[in-house]
C-alpha cells in the first residue's frame, strides 16, 4: 500500500499486470536516486570553500551532540519503512536491500552515469510537472503589461458647439440673430448694446428654437434638451438666458412660476433679478427674489395670494439663493413650481462644495485650523446644497396640480415612447451656465440633464494625447495675465501696501481665506493710513455690503477686501487688478477669483502672493486647470524698507484694537 502511495506522489499510474514488482522497486530506487543527485546539485552551486566548512561542522555536530528524540523517531520510522520495502536479489540469490544514497554523497556508481541521470531528471522533472486530466494547475502567472485605457467622453461633451473666446474680435450686431422680439430689440438699444457677444449670439438662439412651439411641447414634439454653457467669466452668460427666457414667457396668459434662478449668494442673485426685471418691464410679467432680503412672511405674500380661497400665483420668475428656496418648498403651501418651464443656474450651485479635503498650501498648524473654521462656516452657509432634487420634486409632486387625465399634468420623466409622449406635458427645461464646467461624467449624470446640449469656449479634443490630460480644465479670460509674488508670512500686508502706495494700482480687488483675515486686514490698513479700503465679508449686513459695493464701483474706495463671497459670479464694474492675499483653497475658486477682472473682453491683472512652501503645488495646480501661463513677480526686500517702521509701529495698535474688539463681545 505504502508503495502505491509512493508511486501516486511520484506522478506514476498503476500499470494492472504490466510491471513487476522488481521493476517498480528499480524505478523507486532511480526516482530517489535523482532526487539526491539534484539537491546535490544545488549544494554544489555554493563555494567551495563555504561549502566543505559546513559539512566539517555538520559532521562535528553529529559527534559531539547526543540525538534528539525526534531524529531518532525519524530513525525508527525510516529503518521501518525500509525494511518494508522490496528487496532486491544479488546475482548469487542473496537479497540484497535497495537504499539510495544520502543528499551530497553519491558514489561511484552516480558518477558513471551522470549524463544519463541528468536526462532522466529532466524527464521526470517534465512529467511531475504535467497536469493530470481533469486537474487544474496553479501558478505558472506571467506579469504582463496592461492595457492603458484613455478616457471616452460622451458624444455631448467631446463634441461641444464652440465659441469664440476673442469676443472683442467676433461681436455679432443683435440684427443678426434672430429671432429676437421687437421688445427685446427695444430693450436693447435703450441699454446701449448694439452688438452680442459670442457666447450670446450661441446660447440665445438655441434657447429660443426649443420653444418655438410653444410651452406646452418642444421642437418635433419631443421634450427640449437642456443646455450647458462652459465660457469664462465676464463673458455675458447671464444676458445668454435672461433674454430668452424673458422672450418664451411673455405669451403666457396665466401668472405661474415658470422660471426659477438659483444663484450662490444674494449679491449675485440680486444682480440677476435687477437684469430680470430691466427685461420684464413692460410685459406684465413678475419677477421675485427669495434671498432672505425681507422676512419669510414678507417674501412669501409677495408669492402668492388667495382669490375666492384658492391660492394664486403672483410671480412668473423667481430669482432665488438655495436655502431659502428649499425654506419655501418644505414651509410656504402657497409655493407652486408645478408649471415650471425653466430651470436656471450656474453649475457651481448645483453641485455641492468641494470635499472637505484640505488643501496643500497650508503651511503651519494655525493655517490649518482657519482653514477647518472657514470650511465649517462655508458649509453651514450652503447646507441646502441637496436644493436641486427637492426642486424636482416639487415640480412633479404627485396627488396635487391638474387633475389625472388633464393635458397639463406632469409626471416624472421617463424612457421616451409613444405612450410616454401622449398627452404631451410641459416639459423641464435646465439651463446650466458656469466658467468651471467639470467634464466628470459621473458628476454631471447626477443632474438628470435631459440629452443636454454643450456651448464651449474650449473645445476638449478627445485624441489619445489629450485623454491623459486631466478632465477639469477650464476656461480663463482671453485679456487675463497672471502673476505670482514670492514672500513670507510677514511681509504680506507690507507687499498690499507697496502695490497700492509705491505702485499706484487701483482700484484693487483683494480676496483672503475667511472673513476674519479680512478684518484684521481692514484693520492694519485704516490704522497705517494714506489707504481707503472697506472690508466685504458676512460680518457686514446686506445693506452695508449693497453700500460697500457702491462705493467701490463709483471710485470711492482704492481697495476692496473681501472673502469668496464676492468671487462667484458678481459683475463689479472698472476692477483692473485682483490680489489674492491668500492663496485660494481649491482651483474653482481661484478661476471665479481673477475672473473678477479682464471681464467682457477688457485687460486685468492677478497677483497671487505664496509661500515658499505653497509655490509647487500652486502652481501645479494653475497649470492643470488650463492656465494660459502664470509669471513670477518679485519684490525686492529694499522696495519695502521704507514702510517697515510706520508698520511695525502698527501691528502694536493692532494688537490693543483686536484686544478691545474681544472685550466687547
Amino acid at each position: 500500500m505504502s508503495l502505491f502511495l509512493m508511486n501516486r506522489y511520484l506522478g506514476e499510474e498503476e500499470e494492472d499486470g504490466s510491471v513487476s514488482k522488481e521493476s517498480r522497486s528499480q524505478a523507486l530506487l532511480a526516482k530517489l536516486q535523482q532526487k539526491a543527485k539534484e539537491k546535490q546539485k544545488k549544494s554544489e552551486d555554493l563555494p567551495g570553500d563555504h561549502l566543505e566548512q559546513k559539512r566539517r561542522e555538520e559532521r562535528r555536530r553529529k559527534r559531539t551532540s547526543p540525538p534528539a528524540a525526534d531524529d531518532i523517531n525519524e530513525t525508527k520510522r525510516t529503518k521501518k519503512s525500509v525494511k518494508e520495502r522490496p528487496q532486491k536479489k544479488s546475482p548469487s540469490g542473496d537479497p540484497v536491500e535497495t537504499v539510495s544514497e544520502p543528499p551530497g554523497g553519491g558514489g561511484a556508481e552516480d558518477t558513471g552515469g551522470h549524463k544519463e541521470e541528468e536526462d532522466s531528471l529532466k524527464q521526470s522533472s517534465e512529467t511531475s510537472h504535467s497536469a493530470p486530466a481533469g486537474f487544474t494547475v496553479l501558478g505558472g502567472f506571467e506579469s504582463r503589461p496592461v492595457q492603458k485605457v484613455n478616457r471616452v467622453l460622451p458624444q455631448w461633451l467631446a463634441e461641444p458647439d464652440v465659441i469664440h473666446r476673442d469676443i472683442r474680435r467676433h461681436l455679432v450686431p443683435i440684427a443678426d440673430v434672430s429671432p429676437l422680439s421687437p421688445h427685446i430689440l427695444k430693450t436693447l438699444h435703450t441699454q446701449g448694446i448694439m452688438e452680442l457677444f459670442p457666447v450670446q449670439a450661441e446660447v440665445i438662439p438655441a434657447i429660443l428654437e426649443s420653444a418655438t412651439q410653444g410651452l406646452l411641447i418642444g421642437r418635433g414634439g419631443y421634450k427640449p434638451r437642456d443646455i450647458c454653457v462652459s465660457a469664462p467669466t465676464g463673458s455675458g452668460k447671464t444676458l445668454s438666458f435672461v433674454i430668452p427666457v424673458v422672450q418664451v414667457l411673455m405669451e403666457r396668459v396665466v401668472c405661474e412660476v415658470r422660471a426659477l434662478a438659483v444663484l450662490p449668494t444674494k449679491e449675485l442673485a440680486q444682480q440677476v433679478y435687477k437684469v430680470f426685471s430691466c427685461y420684464t418691464e413692460g410685459t406684465g410679467l413678475k419677477v421675485v427674489m427669495l434671498a432672505g432680503q425681507k422676512s419669510f412672511a414678507a417674501e412669501q405674500a409677495s408669492l402668492s395670494e388667495l382669490r375666492g380661497g384658492v391660492a394664486r400665483s403672483l410671480a412668473d420668475i423667481i430669482v432665488a439663493t438655495p436655502g431659502r428656496l428649499v425654506d419655501h418648498i418644505n414651509k410656504n403651501s402657497g409655493f407652486c413650481l408645478e408649471h415650471l418651464r425653466f430651470l436656471v443656474s450656474p453649475l457651481t450651485c448645483l453641485s455641492s462644495h468641494p470635499s472637505a479635503v484640505l488643501s496643500p498650501v497650508c503651511c503651519s498648524l494655525t493655517c490649518l485650523l482657519r482653514q477647518i473654521i472657514d470650511e465649517a462656516d462655508r458649509m453651514i452657509d450652503s447646507m441646502h446644497q441637496s436644493w436641486l432634487s427637492q426642486a424636482v420634486k416639487a415640480v412633479y409632486r404627485p396627488g396635487s396640480g391638474p387633475e389625472p387625465g388633464s393635458m397639463f399634468r406632469r409626471t416624472v420623466p421617463a424612457h421616451i415612447t409613444a405612450a410616454s409622449l401622449s398627452p404631451p406635458q410641459v416639459p423641464l427645461q435646465k439651463l446650466l451656465f458656469s466658467a468651471t464646467l467639470t467634464q466628470n461624467p459621473e458628476k454631471l449624470q447626477q443632474l438628470g440633464l435631459h440629452q443636454p446640449r454643450l456651448f464651449s469656449s474650449a473645445h476638449s479634443s478627445t485624441t489619445p494625447e489629450a485623454a491623459t490630460q486631466k478632465p477639469d480644465r477650464f476656461d480663463f479670460p482671453e485679456g487675463l495675465t497672471e502673476y505670482y509674488v514670492p514672500c513670507t508670512l510677514s511681509k504680506k500686508p507690507l507687499l498690499l501696501l507697496h502695490f497700492i502706495l509705491r505702485m499706484k494700482l487701483r482700484p484693487v480687488l483683494c480676496f483672503t481665506n475667511s472673513r476674519e483675515t479680512a478684518h484684521r486686514l481692514h484693520l492694519l490698513l485704516q490704522l497705517f493710513g494714506g489707504v481707503q479700503a472697506a472690508e466685504f465679508s458676512s460680518r457686514l449686513s446686506p445693506a452695508e455690503r449693497k453700500r460697500t459695493l457702491r462705493d467701490f464701483e463709483q471710485g470711492k474706495l482704492q481697495l476692496l477686501i473681501s472673502t469668496d463671497a464676492a468671487a462667484r459670479g458678481i459683475d463689479i464694474s472698472g476692477v483692473k487688478y485682483v490680489v489674492n492675499y491668500d492663496a485660494p483653497q481649491y482651483v474653482r475658486t481661484y478661476v471665479h477669483r481673477v475672473g473678477r477682472t479682464a471681464r467682457a473682453g477688457k485687460a486685468g491683472l492677478a497677483f497671487t502672493f505664496l509661500l515658499s512652501v505653497q509655490e509647487k503645488n500652486f502652481l501645479q495646480m494653475v497649470v492643470d486647470a488650463g492656465s494660459p501661463g502664470i509669471q513670477k513677480q518679485m519684490v525686492k526686500p529694499q522696495n519695502l524698507k521704507s514702510l517697515e517702521v510706520q508698520y511695525e509701529r502698527t501691528l502694536q495698535e493692532l494688537a490693543d484694537v483686536i484686544k478691545g474688539e474681544k472685550t466687547k463681545q
